[in-house]
């Protein structure tokens, strides 16, 4: 039997690609014979991760890119397929979160801000649905594709502060089951639709949030860790296996599901 996890010359699209989690999947994927794209907004960290990816003995390169401009997202498209001639996988990583968007402690609901909340909404939604809609043409044509969006454990429960980016992220577990359902349904079974939903991890957008200065916990830092029977914060490279097998052939008759990887976060209720 045919290795079902074989990724080698896999023709990866990540949108959102030079954030903590990102760059550790470009790598790892990559590593592993995938033929990466990295599509963010900061050119000279992209760069430098593609730069780095390829030293390691990977194959990677950076495009600048805007998931809310559909005529930029064009762009890379062609320029991914005049070059590769294929997509085989979307990796929809791009968001984010603005302070406006949240209600902190000391603040109610009536101090949001909504103008903060529409750009959380449309950076995180709105980012993932562009992106999809032109790298899913091209999967259409040859018959076979992976889609993988990032969700959250945000999604599932209303957590505190976050109001903006849990309303998005509850839209984005939505939109890939509703997609899973619209491209098997009028496009055949090679296009499989799912999304990952991480857990707890420290990264540039939530350091401050889950971390103090001198590297220990904030008080929602600790909240977070008592839900986590693993009782810690999880490692970007963690996220790697599931993706792996999400875009693999390993996952052939998987679509429309949302992988939970958060230590046990979700599972636990006392």
């Amino acid at each position: 039997m045919a290795n079902l996890f074989d990724i080698k010359g896999n023709v990866t699209v990540i949108t959102g690609g030079t954030g903590v989690l990102g760059r550790a999947i470009a790598k790892y994927l990559a590593l592993e014979g995938a033929q990466v794209i990295i599509l963010g907004r900061k050119e000279d960290v992209g760069n430098a991760i593609a730069a780095d990816i390829v030293a390691a003995g990977g194959s990677c390169e950076f495009m600048k890119t805007d998931v809310l401009n559909a005529d930029v997202v064009r762009q890379n498209c062609a320029d991914i397929l005049a070059r590769y001639g294929r997509i085989d996988t979307l990796l929809n990583a791009a968001g984010g979160n603005m302070s406006g968007a949240t209600i902190p402690p000391d603040k109610t609901f009536f101090d949001l801000d909504v103008a903060q909340f529409q750009t959380v909404l449309n950076l995180n939604l709105t980012g993932t649905v562009i992106p999809t809609q032109v790298f899913l043409e091209p999967m259409v044509k040859q018959g076979k594709g992976s889609i993988i969006n990032f969700s959250s454990m945000a999604a599932f429960r209303p957590m505190t502060r976050v109001a903006g980016y849990a309303a998005a992220k509850a839209g984005i577990s939505n939109f890939t089951a509703f997609m899973a359902t619209e491209c098997a349904k009028k496009f055949g079974e090679g296009i499989r639709v799912n999304a990952i939903a991480p857990g707890f991890f420290i990264t540039e957008q939530n350091r401050s949030l889950l971390t103090n200065p001198d590297g220990s916990y904030t008080q929602r830092g600790q909240d977070v860790i008592r839900q986590t029977p693993f009782g810690r914060m999880g490692d970007p490279e963690e996220l790697c296996g599931t993706i792996h097998y999400l875009m693999s052939d390993a996952s052939r008759f998987v679509t429309g599901t949302v992988a939970v990887v958060d230590g046990g976060f979700n599972a636990f209720a006392m």
